[in-house]
């Protein structure tokens, strides 16, 4: 357990200071079962929030599901020691953070290819990969974000899940990291978030102040979420789907801001401006032609699931997750996670595409419906 944090319930588990008199009825049975499917339920109803938590914390939605599954066990083998002190949901939170602590202990920061190093050219030899674990990974929206929430705080949720502000968080001391998180995302109080962590109001307000310098200097964009989609950015999303799956890379370059850039995880090049994307999308990556697009929402953003051609012939197989970034009505980051074994299942997509006809299939035309319905909005 780390020792920044303090020592809670959660560390120990509760002991039975009874002992049975005879055999366990069946009716005792019955009510210790249904008090334990009463614990389970009270805690599952704040799976969700607690995974965004540990994704922010963690950068990786595998980690941060890992980190919120510990966090329910030991809380299930404490719950006898839960004395209502607190709310359950601030005793989870303080579970969870004791747990991502531990997982930060003495581990490397996640990153993006853009952290790690310059800008390459189209006619590099494609490097080695480098370890999941080096990476920030995407994440389902449905993992992360609360349904049927204030839409205040769901806009909230899915801006504090973009992969440009979590790639800052890690360059935030643990400690500073939940800090801004408790106290910027989920609005805790000062004094809340001192008693979490075992330490002073100043001591929190220090670290606070400090995390908001250094995110400050990272600069991170304000890019779309899918909350503030209107027409015309559905319009925008529409037009990638057509010139992608039609490869005309004149019309994709037209959506792109001058500067933006195209990374690939698990490799650590990426690249910049629309000449150097284009070189590499005729060049290394021309096996893209051809290619079929399904949309899905990831980090709060739009995204779409590309499948290339099957060399068989038969349809289109995972290829990558690409997660779009946009400002000002352009798109300034196109982010292909291409490790589609752990991502694919992790977002419920097939594991293959039957051959589509015609330039756009049904399912390539949702940001269309999505911009009819802005527009008569």
């Amino acid at each position: 357990m780390t020792d920044a944090v303090a020592t809670h319930p959660e560390s120990t588990e509760s002991t039975e200071n009874t002992q049975s008199t005879g055999s366990t009825t069946s009716a005792e049975r019955t009510e210790g079962a249904a008090r334990d499917e009463g614990v389970e339920a009270r805690l599952e109803r704040h799976r969700v929030e607690l995974t965004g938590y540990c994704y922010r914390m963690l950068g990786s939605p595998f980690e941060a599901e890992d980190a919120v599954q510990e966090t329910m066990v030991r809380a299930w083998r404490s719950f006898g020691t839960f004395e209502g002190r607190a709310t359950l949901r601030s005793w989870l939170y303080r579970i969870a953070t004791n747990v991502c602590l531990d997982m930060l202990g003495g581990s490397r920061r996640r990153a993006r290819p853009m952290d790690l190093a310059s800008p390459v050219s189209p006619g590099v030899p494609l490097p080695d990969t480098l370890p999941e674990a080096t990476w920030i990974s995407p994440v389902p929206d449905g993992r992360v974000v609360p349904e049927g929430g204030d839409p205040a705080e769901v806009a909230v949720a899915r801006e504090s899940v973009r992969l440009a502000f979590v790639a800052a968080l890690q360059h935030l001391a643990p400690r500073q990291r939940a800090v801004l998180i408790l106290r910027e995302v989920l609005a805790w109080r000062a004094s809340e978030v001192a008693e979490l962590l075992g330490t002073t109001v100043a001591s929190v307000n220090s670290a606070l102040q400090r995390a908001r310098a250094t995110l400050a200097a990272r600069d991170v964009a304000d890019t779309v979420t899918v909350t503030s989609l209107d027409a015309e950015l559905a319009a925008l999303l529409a037009r990638y789907v057509d010139a992608f799956e039609a490869y005309d890379l004149d019309a994709l370059t037209a959506l792109l801001h001058e500067d933006a850039t195209l990374s690939m995880p698990p490799y650590g090049l990426w690249l910049r401006g629309h000449a150097d994307i284009r070189g590499w999308l005729l060049g290394r990556g021309i096996g893209c032609r051809g290619s079929r697009l399904l949309p899905v929402v990831a980090n709060g953003t739009p995204a779409f699931a590309q499948y290339r051609r099957d060399p068989s012939g038969a349809g289109h197989r995972p290829w990558a997750l690409q997660v779009l970034e946009i400002t000002d009505g352009r798109i300034g980051g196109l982010n292909a996670f291409l490790d589609t074994d752990r991502l694919f299942p992790l977002f419920g997509l097939p594991p293959h595409l039957g051959e589509c006809r015609g330039p756009s299939p049904e399912w390539a035309n949702k940001w269309r419906r999505r911009a009819g319905a802005a527009g008569r909005s």
